[in-house]
């Protein structure tokens, strides 16, 4: 089985929302309207498509973008340029395999060539979310900061690296 990369099409909106509700605990909601909106407001919005089906997602976005994440207006704060990673999921079935590295791999390279050296995301530490610590440690993220979130229900750290 040979996974690619391709940009989301809209026949492929029913199933980021069914991936996205699977990991909904380490993301957010998101429903059909609002995936509509982020798409297309987003700079960067590919899926790994396996066989056929869509196995994982990402989306992200450059500043400037009419984006409401507090995540996201934090770097708009600080950042003059920067990509903003909003989301990746890869399905529980096909965890393991790198797909979610092959999408980062991918997303740096977007990076440069639009001319953008900082890439940005967030990950949960309360709930801990420490698979994904590991993973982005792996491609050089270090923390900037944090916010408390949900009425303090969740914190997150924020972390760039270098594209």
């Amino acid at each position: 089985m040979s996974a690619i990369i391709e940009p989301a099409r809209e026949a492929d909106h029913p199933r980021v929302l069914a991936l996205n509700l699977e990991a909904v605990e380490m993301t957010s909601p998101m429903d059909a309207a609002r995936l509509r909106q982020l798409d297309a407001r987003s700079a960067y919005h590919r899926v790994v498509r396996e066989d056929g089906e869509v196995v994982a997602f990402l989306l992200a976005f450059r500043e400037g973008a009419d984006y409401d994440s507090p995540n996201y207006l934090w770097f708009a704060q600080r950042y003059p340029r920067f990509l903003y990673i909003d989301r990746v999921v890869v399905a529980a079935s096909h965890q393991g395999r790198g797909l979610g590295a092959m999408l980062y791999r991918d997303l740096f390279d977007f990076a440069r060539a639009a001319g953008v050296d900082t890439v940005s995301c967030e990950f949960n530490t309360v709930p801990p979310n420490e698979p994904s610590r590991r993973f982005h440690a792996g491609f050089g993220f270090g923390e900037v900061g944090s916010q408390w979130l949900d009425d303090g229900r969740k914190q997150v750290s924020l972390q760039v690296a270098s594209a």
